[in-house]
């Protein structure tokens, strides 16, 4: 089942999150729960796309080093590499942050706030 953020994040694009659903919601003002829950869902949206734009970055860089680590006649290592390394604390931190953010909401389990919540706090952790 989709709760409102995930619905609103599977058709959020970037070309598209300055558009709301309702062309008098105002991100700088919300005034209504459901402008606020957008909102909240658009802010994580933006902050998981940076993200993944550091993690390139990122991921490239562990690659290249892997690649020198492994041409260095004197290595002897067989301990996982930098990307691997990297890959698995990335895992296990998106495992983190989603049940963190998803026990914060629960104070408003089942409530018009609990996506609220959710995004604005998977937002602050991603930022």
């Amino acid at each position: 089942m989709l709760t409102i953020a995930t619905s609103f994040l599977l058709f959020l694009h970037p070309a598209s999150q300055a558009v709301p659903p309702d062309p008098e919601w105002n991100c700088d003002d919300p005034m209504v729960q459901q402008e606020m829950n957008w909102c909240a869902a658009r802010d994580y949206a933006i902050a998981d796309t940076d993200l993944n734009e550091q993690w390139e970055i990122t991921s490239a860089e562990m690659k290249r080093r892997d690649e020198a680590f492994e041409k260095n006649p004197y290595a002897r290592d067989t301990r996982p590499g930098y990307f691997e390394t990297l890959l698995e604390a990335q895992r296990a931190w998106i495992t983190f942050r989603d049940a963190h953010c998803r026990n914060e909401a629960y104070a408003f389990r089942g409530g018009s706030m609990e996506p609220l919540i959710n995004a604005t706090c998977k937002t602050a952790l991603t930022n």
